[in-house]
């Protein structure tokens, strides 16, 4: 008995010893990999203001897929004004600008590297229901009588005015520069102008207003690019969330509200 005991003794340490030395030689490891770390905690996200609608959404889907993250309410601004708080410390994770330039602001102060381009937007003519000021085509938004507001020329919404009516030869003295698209479309859903340039997307669910179509807008594109910041309080969520909204269900929810593909 006791030879037997020796004997399988010996034959089980051989048998370890054989498997040590496959694993040292490449032979497959089926020891299980750890589960991937679940994102928790909260998250800061800093958007162009013709976004909001759509990351409002997106962070809804974001938070069914990650339930132990909470999207904090979105910040939404004007591109320019949003970038300025970045670069002066303010607390974020992810940055979404409606045009490159005030994403490269934000890169060039060192907060953030590699922004992805996850969307584009042209420009409509928009005008309160009925259309009382008779605007008809953009170089109607020349008329002396015809009162238009537009974005400020440091909003993308604004530089994209200014280009599209520089391409169409069309003068334009606006009655108010504002911040952010948002504010346009306002003023003139109150009856405040009788006309403003907005993104088209931003009419997908306005009330009291109609669009004009703009001739040339289609040459005019802003191209909307996106970036977890280097400083993020929660930089794994960051990421995670810049990835899911270039990824298919993003890309499936910003085409939703009427964005157009990278």
């Amino acid at each position: 008995m006791r030879a037997g005991s020796v004997l399988a003794a010996a034959l089980l340490l051989a048998g370890c010893a054989a498997q040590a030395e496959g694993a040292r030689d490449g032979a497959e490891d089926t020891t299980p990999a750890p589960a991937s770390q679940e994102l928790s905690g909260e998250l800061t996200v800093y958007a162009a203001a013709s976004l909001a609608a759509a990351f409002d959404e997106i962070a809804t889907r974001f938070e069914v897929l990650h339930p132990s993250l909470e999207v904090l309410p979105l910040i939404s601004d004007g591109s320019s004004t949003l970038a300025t708080q970045l670069v002066e410390g303010a607390p974020a994770d992810v940055f979404a600008s409606a045009d490159e330039a005030n994403m490269q602001k934000v890169v060039d102060a060192g907060l953030a590297s590699d922004p992805v381009v996850f969307a584009t937007n042209t420009l409509v003519i928009v005008v309160p229901a009925g259309n009382p000021g008779g605007v008809k085509i953009i170089e109607d938004l020349a008329w002396p009588e015809t009162e238009v507001v537009l974005c400020a020329p440091e909003v993308p919404c604004g530089a994209a005015s200014l280009a599209l009516l520089d391409a169409q030869r069309v003068q334009v003295e606006p009655v108010s520069l504002e911040q952010s698209v948002t504010a346009v479309l306002t003023k003139v859903a109150a009856g405040e102008a009788d006309a403003g340039l907005v993104y088209a997307t931003d009419l997908a669910r306005a009330e009291d207003v109609q669009a004009v179509a703009a001739e040339g807008a289609e040459r005019i594109v802003n191209r909307y690019p996106i970036a977890p910041l280097g400083d993020a309080p929660n930089p794994a969520a960051a990421q995670a969330f810049a990835d899911f909204v270039a990824g298919e269900e993003g890309q499936a929810v910003l085409a939703e509200f009427g964005f157009g593909a990278p």
